[in-house]
């Protein structure tokens, strides 16, 4: 947490800011809109994620841009899908194409606003396509990491096609989808792979692997498989649980809705939570990567939604009974975060 205090947050706060000045001379109204309310809205992604950079303090100035700039891109798609002009999958797809492109080294920048009415965003994307190419080429092990990378971006654009589209096609494309992959994950549902394939923690955890030297694809497998699905997820289910009010208010897929009551609910998280743990023993410092996992827990579950919602309070205090007085430090320094943030 010294480190995290002292170096990740102040470096990811500057990224957010030339990012945010970037975004502010976005031409189109709506993409500025857009670009200026993920900034603002979804920066503890980026807080998040940065913190894996706290792992190798010495690959930080490499790390924190990559993470800041790759989160960002997804967090400014997610925004134009969720609050799209169309419900062109096309369109989807292609926007994506940026978050592939981006852990592509050598891949050429395209027009991703090519099937959507809104397109002048001033090289915006752009830029941050090119600023994780540049950064992801200072990690010395990526070439070992890259074909993983790569597929988890994959899963995340097609969830992110599938449950953008219009609403009476969504259920039917994911569950199509889960068909192409079940056989991988026996023991899930659809929607807890459909979460997993939301997380953008495993990439982040696939950049920290590739600051060391003489990775090699067997070490990038078996980190994949560690992190994702499991911790991966979590990390989603727990965005979906307090965000169920929210979701059913606009209309929007909640991952959370498909369980058929509050008590299989608390079960299938804590076996996902109890899972995560087991996984990431595996890994040299798995004190850290616990840590994350505990860190999880207490971000959402300290988010004021929770306070909101009756019943995502009771399933807080559940999933909180065999709380470790890990959680609870990092409960108090969630709250203490949000009020330094309000």
């Amino acid at each position: 947490m010294h480190r995290v205090y002292k170096y990740v947050l102040p470096d990811v706060a500057h990224e957010l800011e030339k990012l945010k000045n970037r975004a502010e001379l976005i031409p189109n109204p709506e993409l500025r809109m857009q670009a200026l309310n993920s900034i603002q809205d979804k920066k503890f992604h980026c807080q998040g994620g940065g913190v894996y950079a706290a792992a190798n303090l010495q690959y930080r100035t490499v790390l924190i841009p990559l993470i800041v700039a790759l989160q960002t891109i997804s967090d400014y798609l997610d925004n134009l899908c969720d609050r799209s002009t169309s419900l062109d999958a096309e369109d989807f797809r292609m926007l994506h194409q940026s978050m592939l492109d981006a852990v592509t080294p050598g891949a050429s920048l395209k027009d991703y606003y090519a099937f959507r009415e809104e397109k002048d965003d001033g090289g915006y994307l752009h830029h941050l396509v090119s600023q994780c190419q540049q950064q992801i080429m200072l990690l010395p092990s990526y070439s070992a990491v890259q074909f993983h990378v790569t597929h988890l971006v994959s899963l995340y654009g097609d969830l992110q096609v599938y449950k953008h589209i219009a609403k009476e096609l969504r259920e039917e494309k994911l569950l199509g989808w889960w068909e192409e992959h079940k056989f991988e994950y026996p023991h899930l549902q659809w929607n807890e792979f459909a979460a997993a394939s939301g997380s953008t923690l495993a990439m982040f955890m696939l950049f920290l692997t590739a600051t060391e030297e003489g990775i090699t694809e067997e070490d990038g497998i078996r980190i994949k498989n560690i992190y994702f699905p499991h911790v991966c997820a979590l990390h989603i289910l727990l965005d979906y649980l307090i965000d169920q009010e929210e979701d059913k208010a606009g209309g929007d897929l909640n991952f959370c809705n498909y369980y058929e009551s509050e008590a299989t609910l608390v079960d299938r998280i804590a076996m996902i939570v109890n899972r995560a743990r087991k996984d990431v023993q595996e890994l040299p410092a798995s004190g850290f990567h616990r840590l994350i996992i505990e860190g999880l827990l207490a971000l959402y579950l300290s988010d004021p939604k929770v306070q909101q919602q009756s019943d995502v309070r009771k399933v807080s205090r559940q999933l909180m009974k065999k709380s470790p007085l890990t959680r609870l430090f990092f409960f108090v320094n969630s709250v203490w975060i949000r009020k330094q943030q309000a």
